[in-house]
């Protein structure tokens, strides 16, 4: 599974490269920048990489830099949709590659993907005192729902 628009491109992360990508075992192709993957991003892949292959389209995704393929972070479903349709995401991207818009470009392309995919409903959260993952997520159309001691709620519906 490959996603893409011009300023980003999403690809899947199999359990296999996953795996990969904790060892730091970089093969031809995985293009992996040097500050990849960011300390944030590894127990999720720790958890795929222990995980059998699915072709769920809800799942792990890295963010790469249609340029030079480079992966630069990561966007990752947290399973399904759930009874109601809603869907939880995370993403991240390495400091270097923060503030040109990609980490945008990335949540709204996933959210296409998972409305495209039956999801109606997507939600996140972020920390009280990251103001720039608060804008990635209102650009991308979510709203703030709520608090829950140090985290931002947000929500959008999809349909």
């Amino acid at each position: 599974m490959t996603l893409s628009s011009s300023p980003v491109l999403l690809t899947r992360i199999t359990p296999a490269m996953a795996r990969r990508i904790v060892a730091r075992d970089e093969e031809p192709g995985d293009d992996w920048h040097p500050d990849y993957p960011f300390v944030d991003e590894l127990d999720p892949l720790e958890a795929l990489a222990a995980s059998e292959s699915s072709a769920s389209p809800f799942t792990m995704c890295a963010i790469r830099e249609p340029a030079t393929r480079l992966a630069v972070g990561g966007l990752g479903f947290f399973g399904p949709p759930d009874a109601s349709g809603t869907v939880e995401f995370g993403y991240g991207l390495i400091p270097a590659a923060r503030g040109r818009g990609l980490a945008s470009a990335a949540v709204t392309l996933a959210l296409a993907h998972a409305q495209h995919w039956g999801a109606r409903r997507a939600v996140a959260d972020t920390e009280t005192d990251n103001g720039a993952s608060r804008r990635v997520l209102q650009k991308a159309g979510l709203h703030e729902t709520g608090r829950r001691g140090t985290l931002v709620l947000f929500a959008r519906d999809l349909l």
